[in-house]
């Protein structure tokens, strides 16, 4: 802490030249026309925040777009149903994001006028909404002077100050938001908050940052140490911890699924699934128990991965058909358990994991549908 300090006292009683040189690479190679920088509002910028979340610009525009064109307001989005939303959310991940982004417009609408606060407090007391993507609702929206410090600015700041450890250290993080404040100008301040974000995107880039182009790398620490790669420093590696789990897949004639709504929390929070079981004994009990099928008649496939960031998922499919005039199988709803048949063609239109997404497309070419 003592030599951050006196860093961060050394750096600050010079005069700062990273906002003067940004603004001037931003005017030639900055970006200026993703979706999300046209009739820039509130809305539009704090939609796009939350989804560059731990996702690249080139994965979001295609979302970005299409989440506009049905949901082009706040007030769009907080009367939508929670599966039109996390609908248009599936393929992103990171799902409370999107159950987040509901709540929070929900939240806007009822205790806002449907108006985002203008200030920072106000911003992070809604929910999903932290520090730095209060910032960018500010800067970028409201031309409001106010730091951010997403992925690419930390790797900017902290190869150009130095600054070693993992940025979700305390100190590291404080270290950083220290900079990112006394980086930020009094004046054309959209501009500059696009500007650091750009840099970091493309040309400070993790893993091959491109050193020549950049108008920092005179005065980076990094640079002139040749340790780049150094900063910033990696989260401290774990074993990422293997779960098997027991999937129960029952189709019925003449091309339909059965899914089960998640509870809200947890992974894949909100989303519709095939019932999950932790044995495979278990599935093919709950098949026998709520289908009247014996047990005998289960098969289970090869399993599909999955990789979440704090473990890896190995689902085994527990297939069960269901004949059409099964009369068991004809109706479901009666179940307290938020069970619903669903078509394969065309896929259901509600929140989907990518996995089921890919489950349900191998599904609907062993059940093509019927031609008239």
């Amino acid at each position: 802490p003592c030599y951050f300090i006196a860093k961060l006292y050394h750096f600050m009683s010079e005069k700062d030249h990273i906002a003067d040189a940004l603004l001037e690479w931003f005017d030639q190679h900055g970006r200026k026309d993703l979706p999300w920088q046209t009739n820039r509002t509130p809305y539009r910028v704090w939609v796009s925040e939350i989804m560059l979340q731990q996702t690249q610009v080139s994965t979001v525009i295609p979302f970005y777009e299409r989440f506009m064109a049905q949901l082009p307001t706040v007030e769009n989005l907080a009367e939508a149903a929670e599966d039109s939303v996390l609908h248009l959310w599936t393929g992103l991940g990171y799902y409370a994001r999107a159950r987040n982004l509901h709540r929070c417009a929900k939240q806007i609408c009822t205790s806002h006028n449907g108006v985002f606060p203008s200030d920072l407090a106000g911003l992070e007391a809604l929910p999903g909404i932290g520090r730095s993507t209060a910032g960018a609702i500010l800067s970028l929206a409201m031309d409001t002077r106010a730091p951010i410090l997403d992925g690419n600015v930390k790797r900017v700041l902290a190869r150009y100050h130095a600054i070693a450890g993992w940025p979700g250290q305390r100190a590291v993080s404080d270290m950083l938001w220290s900079f990112a404040e006394h980086h930020t100008p009094q004046q054309r301040l959209a501009d500059y908050t696009q500007a650091i974000m750009d840099l970091g995107a493309t040309c400070c880039t993790r893993s091959r940052p491109v050193c020549e182009r950049c108008p920092l790398e005179r005065g980076c620490a990094a640079s002139a140490q040749g340790r780049q790669r150094d900063f910033p420093g990696r989260k401290p590696r774990k074993q990422i911890p293997l779960r098997q789990r027991w999937l129960a897949v029952v189709t019925r004639a003449p091309g339909e699924v059965l899914l089960q709504k998640r509870p809200d929390s947890g992974i894949w929070g909100g989303l519709w699934a095939p019932p999950e079981f932790e044995e495979a004994s278990a599935a093919k009990t709950w098949i026998a128990t709520t289908l009247s099928l014996p047990t005998e008649r289960c098969r289970i496939d090869d399993p599909f991965h999955h990789t979440f960031t704090h473990f890896k998922l190995e689902a085994h499919p527990v297939r069960a058909q269901c004949t059409e005039n099964h009369p068991e199988a004809i109706s479901v709803e009666s179940h307290a358990d938020h069970l619903q048949w669903f078509a394969l063609h065309p896929p259901p239109s509600v929140g989907l994991p990518a996995p089921i997404v890919r489950l349900l497309a191998k599904l609907g070419e062993e059940n093509p549908p019927r031609s008239n």
